[in-house]
């Protein structure tokens, strides 16, 4: 028997998805071990790790982990967070690309503005930014990953509009 059947699909250990502490796997399990963080189940067939406490999914793209939401709140917190990072950072973000697959699950909490004369804006917000969805996930299919990518150029915002976190 050879020695990679004995372990989960991503192998003798793993990075955990929230504290990024290398865990190791459970062999003949499909199952990693957090100190912190409890279980997490590796599913072969979609290439999901559960966390079996929260139910949470995760897939990993390049070496990192990113959650698979379910509920908009999850990624517009997300996305926040990530904004808070570039600002520290010295950035400012210009513009929030997501994932086409959250489309129906945002849309809803997307801001138009509509003019006196009844006119919507064509560009949805989220934070004060323009919201664009990504292309179909065959033309690129990190899309069926990641979440979400900010556009940004140096410098701080000119009025920071991040913090509404839920409005």
């Amino acid at each position: 028997m050879t020695l990679s059947l004995q372990y989960p699909i991503y192998g003798p250990e793993i990075q955990c998805p929230h504290c990024r502490q290398v865990i190791p796997a459970l062999t003949l399990t499909d199952t990693y071990l957090c100190p912190r963080h409890g279980a997490f189940e590796a599913n072969p067939k979609n290439n999901e790790l559960v966390h079996l406490q929260s139910g949470r999914h995760w897939r990993r793209w390049e070496g990192e982990w990113y959650r698979q939401h379910t509920h908009p709140d999850g990624i517009r917190f997300e996305i926040h967070e990530a904004l808070d990072r570039l600002y520290t950072q010295g950035y400012r973000a210009t513009k929030v690309i997501i994932a086409n697959r959250y489309k129906d699950l945002v849309s809803t909490y997307l801001e138009r503005n509509t003019s006196w004369r009844g006119n919507s804006q064509s560009v949805p917000r989220l934070y004060g930014l323009p919201v664009e969805f990504s292309p179909d996930i065959p033309k690129e299919p990190h899309w069926e990953v990641i979440n979400f990518d900010l556009e940004k150029e140096p410098g701080v915002p000119k009025r920071y509009p991040y913090f509404r976190l839920f409005e």
